[in-house]
Parts: structure tokens; C-alpha cells; sequence
């Protein structure tokens, strides 16, 4: 039967442009009070209802057949929501990864029945799944343990979460068996019996990402939480399932760019509007200040993109990815991960010096946030011996 034009089926790109106008207004809205958000530095509890009721949710979840979003359109809106506020950058970046966690460690059949309840429900994801640390002992004993039962486990022990740990739907996490030493990836709700939440208050940055502890005391896991097991190493992991860690550090690099992007434009905004500093117009040092700053969010933009474009690619290629791949990925996005950190550091700092404003000081404190627990150094040193020796295992162990 012939189409008629009014129910023709959307060209490819016409749903991605759709969800970009909606990040956008997303965008504008938080734009408009993120100043007083901060301040207030509350859980995001109206935050996850905007993104809820704008579908951002549903829609930022791994593309399937009538719906979902590709890896690259998902960063995209996260960087556009980050240039507003990055903490809730901040959440929608982990709950995408973290959407993604059925296809890293479960089955095809888990995985998609869980993404299409998060579909559904408009569940909001958050996590803290560490990755494998060569050499490491657990000489202190895990943090999370798991004791088989009947029917599943009982899960016991305390996480610290970087978003959203009061209000996520889905918790994911990975916790050793007491009995055979197996790391599991598990899933569970902070409304959970035994599952209580310790918010994280007064932090220097990220205040409204919702960061804290999540305690567990004999909290009943059902075996249709567990996602699988982690293994203990980088040679004994699928290749896909690898992809994990980099891909969480990469959407978060999209997040630094997004608080470049907005530090960037508010810091312009005040100067054309005179209230910087310094007049703008024809001041040559003014014009230098802004074409050095524009040149490091620029470098950073490459470098990001070049290593969202090597991830795309390699999540889509699923299952079949080629064994080697992930090793130049996860290096890929080390460097972007040292380029964006010291671009989104100088850029916030520089545009103190240039205007004087409530509330420009944040988009410093989150960047501050954001990177203080990632060195550069052993990030450096790893790209390094990837460079030279092709070694995966340096790479990964950057990343913890």
C-alpha cells in the first residue's frame, strides 16, 4: 500500500534532531536557575523529573529497534545538558553507561528485557562498578560481599555513588562471593529492604549530582539482578565487556567539555554585556585571552570526538568485536580524558580573571570535582606504554 505523506516513516537523523531540540530546551530550562541549585545543593530530585518529563530517560538508553540512542547523539546530549549545569550532566552521563551495563555483562535476553523496562518505567540509572586493578591483592577484603542463598544472594557492605544515590531507580554494582571469589555485577533499588542511602553534603563542586554512600545491610538480590561476572583481569575479559570502564570515563569527558562550553559562553556573555573586567571590543589582550581559550576547548573538542567516533564504532560492533580493539579504545580515551581534565581546569580558572559575577566560580569547583581523582600522570605513563609495548593492561588500570 502506498505511504501518504502523513504517515510517512521518519528519515534517518530526524529522531536525533527531535531528541537535540529537546536536550537543548532541557538545557535552557536548567539554565535558568542553576545558580540558586547549586547553592541550594540539594539531591536532584526535581532534576531527575525534568529529564524524566522531557524523556531524556527513556531516550538515553542503548539503541534497539524503535528505540534508544546511538552512543554518538547520546554524548551530544550530554554535553549540551553539562554546559548548563554539569552536575545533572553529571547524572544523565552515568545513567547512560550505566543503561548500558545489561549488554556489558548479562545475556542478550537480560539485556534487552531490561532495556525495555527502563524504557517503560523511565528508570534513572546510577552505579559504581570498579574496574579490575592488575595486580591487586584485596588484601583489605572487598567492600561488598555476596553470600549464596536459596534463591540468590544476600548482598552486604557500603559503595560510595557519584550521582543520584537518593534518587536512581538502579543501582549497579559489583560485589564479590564469599564462597567461590567471583565478582558479580548486580543490580538493586535504593527502596530496597536494607538498602539505606548517606548523602554526601557540602561539596566543593558537583552539589547537585547527588553524590553518597549506599549501605547495604542483607539486602536480598534475586538472580534476575545479577548481570554477570566481572572478571578479575584485562586478558580474561570479552572485549566487549571491556568497553565498560572507558566508555563511563568518555561520556564523563563529555561532561568536562559541556562545563568548558558554559564557562566559555557565560564568561563571553558578562564581557559583551560589560561587566567583566576588562571592556571588550578592540582590547588586544582581551581578544588573545579568548582566542587561547577557545583554542583549548577547540583542542579538547578533537580530541573527544576522536575517540567517541572509535567507541561508537566499536559498540556497534557488539558482540563481534575484534579482540585488539578495545586496547587502542581505552587509550583513545585516556588521552581525551587528559586533554578535556587540563582544558576544562585552565579554561575555568582563566575566566575568573576576566569577569566577576555571582555564581561563575562554580563551573571551576565542578571541573575541580570532576578530575580530582584521575592523575594525569598515570594516565600519561599508560598512553605511553600502549604507545610503545601495545599494552592493554596499563591502559585499563589508569582508568580505577
Amino acid at each position: 500500500m502506498a505511504t501518504t505523506p502523513s504517515t510517512a516513516v521518519a528519515r534517518p537523523g530526524d529522531e536525533q534532531r527531535a531528541l537535540l531540540r529537546t536536550a537543548r530546551d532541557v538545557a535552557d530550562d536548567l539554565a535558568a536557575d542553576a545558580i540558586a541549585r547549586e547553592q541550594a545543593g540539594r539531591p536532584p530530585t526535581d532534576e531527575r523529573s525534568r529529564l524524566r518529563e522531557a524523556g531524556l530517560l527513556a531516550a538515553l538508553t542503548p539503541p534497539s529497534s524503535g528505540r534508544g540512542t546511538d552512543w554518538r547523539t547520546g554524548c551530544t546530549v550530554i554535553r549540551e545538558i553539562a554546559a548548563a549545569d554539569s552536575s545533572v550532566g553529571d547524572v544523565l552521563a552515568r545513567h547512560y553507561v550505566h543503561t548500558w551495563s545489561g549488554r556489558f555483562y548479562a545475556s542478550h535476553h537480560l539485556a534487552a528485557t531490561l532495556e525495555e523496562a527502563s524504557v517503560r518505567e523511565q528508570w534513572l540509572w546510577t552505579g559504581a562498578v570498579r574496574a579490575p586493578v592488575p595486580g591487586e591483592d584485596g588484601r583489605d577484603g572487598p567492600d561488598l560481599t555476596l553470600r549464596p542463598r536459596n534463591t540468590g544472594y544476600v548482598l552486604n557492605g557500603r559503595r560510595s555513588v557519584a550521582t543520584a544515590v537518593a534518587v536512581a531507580d538502579q543501582i549497579v554494582l559489583d560485589a564479590v562471593c564469599a564462597v567461590t571469589g567471583d565478582v558479580l555485577v548486580v543490580r538493586v533499588s535504593p527502596r530496597t529492604r536494607g538498602v539505606t542511602v548517606e548523602a554526601a553534603h557540602d561539596r566543593l563542586g558537583q552539589r547537585v549530582a547527588g553524590a553518597g554512600e549506599v549501605v547495604l545491610d542483607r539486602v536480598t538480590v534475586a538472580p534476575g539482578q545479577v548481570l554477570g561476572r566481572r572478571p578479575d583481569d584485562e586478558e580474561s575479559t570479552a572485549p566487549f565487556t571491556a568497553l565498560a570502564e572507558p566508555a563511563l570515563r568518555l561520556a564523563l569527558c563529555h561532561v568536562a567539555l559541556g562545563i568548558v562550553e558554559g564557562a566559555l559562553t557565560e564568561a563571553r556573555d558578562l564581557s559583551r554585556g560589560g561587566r567583566a573586567h576588562r571592556l571588550p571590543g578592540e582590547d588586544p589582550d582581551l581578544l588573545l585571552t579568548y582566542g587561547e581559550l577557545a583554542s583549548a576547548a577547540h583542542t579538547a573538542t578533537a580530541v573527544v570526538e576522536r575517540a567517541t567516533e572509535a567507541m561508537t564504532q566499536a559498540l556497534d560492533a557488539g558482540r563481534h568485536l575484534d579482540a585488539e580493539e578495545p586496547a587502542g579504545v581505552a587509550a583513545l580515551v585516556a588521552t581525551a580524558e587528559t586533554v578535556t581534565s587540563r582544558a576544562a581546569l585552565h579554561v575555568t580558572t582563566r575566566v575568573l580573571e576576566l569577569a566577576d559575577a555571582p555564581g561563575l566560580d562554580r563551573f571551576w569547583r565542578n571541573a575541580r570535582v570532576l578530575t580530582a581523582h584521575r592523575p594525569a600522570v598515570d594516565r600519561l605513563r599508560s598512553i605511553g606504554e600502549h604507545y610503545l609495548n601495545g599494552s592493554h593492561r596499563a591502559v585499563a588500570a589508569a582508568f580505577h
